[in-house]
């Protein structure tokens, strides 16, 4: 039985691949819609990214929904000195030639978690919080019917978009204290687990191999020039581990926690406190993921993507 689920991005170069590697898991996921969110790159731009990676693997049949242009209240900070100007540097796509689908994203989730039963649809945002928060404050009714949200962002310890936070943490923290404090089950892919989860140079090197479309944007999305390489000695794949956490569950480790969202203006904006050894005698909130089978991972995720046109 196929898992339905809705994918809320920012592309984004990892995104870009968490949505291939959806695509060529449609025997397993049935992907309702695809709704964008200012992030990486402003909200033209990730609409207009997401419509030419659908028409990239053929899937121009995904609906796309345009959404949020900014954060509930910070101004927009955006990531172009990571993804490059368009935010799919290396791809070397063409501009889109669909155009979104009728309707505001925040409509799109309302309108198809109203249609759903309960517990009918999971939720994998890869971007900032925005739209899922927007629509949970609109249509609280609609919260029963989300089976989980698997969401990347946040982390166990250091940010990279701060000392304290991840970037889409960072960029909506209000957003990210709404979806928390949801009460649906969350399970979150933070940065301690997605920089476990890096493509070294042999592995991207494999997708020029693959003789396709897809595999040739992918390896030049994952070869483009990254300043100082953040940290890492290979491209960390941030998105696609939600992805890959519906497909292959067990391939990933973490415990249940209580997480607060430091929403407050300074140094600490954005951070996750993450209540590893339940100190707070809080009710969890989020299952928390620290650890994943990478070599296993980059193996099934290779092998799924190199089925791509």
């Amino acid at each position: 039985m196929r898992e339905s689920i809705i994918i809320d991005t920012d592309p984004g170069q990892d995104d870009a691949v968490a949505l291939l590697l959806a695509f060529a898991a449609s025997d397993r996921l049935d992907l309702r819609c695809i709704t964008t969110v200012s992030g990486n790159v402003p909200v033209a731009q990730t609409t207009a990214n997401a419509l030419r990676i659908c028409e990239l693997a053929g899937r121009s049949d995904i609906a796309v929904h345009r959404g949020a242009d900014g954060p509930l209240l910070f101004p927009l900070g955006t990531a172009e000195f990571v993804c490059g100007p368009d935010g799919l540097a290396g791809a070397d796509l063409p501009p889109p030639r669909g155009e979104a689908a009728p309707g505001h994203a925040v409509e799109a989730i309302i309108a198809t978690l109203r249609a759903a039963p309960d517990d009918g649809v999971a939720l994998c945002p890869l971007g900032p919080l925005t739209n899922l928060a927007l629509a949970f404050r609109l249509a609280p009714d609609i919260l029963p019917k989300i089976r989980r949200i698997v969401l990347m962002g946040g982390a166990l310890g250091l940010g990279n978009m701060t000392p304290a936070a991840e970037f889409n943490i960072h960029v909506d923290p209000h957003a990210a204290a709404v979806v928390f404090g949801c009460g649906r089950p969350i399970v979150m892919m933070g940065l301690g687990v997605t920089h476990q989860a890096i493509a070294s140079h042999e592995q991207i090197a494999r997708f020029a191999t693959l003789g396709t479309a897809s595999g040739r944007a992918i390896h030049g999305m994952l070869t483009r020039p990254r300043p100082g390489g953040l940290g890492t000695a290979g491209h960390p794949m941030h998105d696609p581990c939600v992805i890959a956490f519906l497909l292959w569950p067990e391939l990933f480790d973490g415990r249940d926690c209580f997480v607060e969202i430091e929403t407050a203006a300074g140094a600490l904006r954005g951070r996750t406190t993450i209540d590893w050894n339940g100190r707070l005698k809080q009710l969890a909130n989020a299952h928390v993921i620290a650890t994943v089978q990478a070599h296993e991972l980059f193996e099934r995720m290779t092998e799924r993507l190199a089925t791509l046109p």
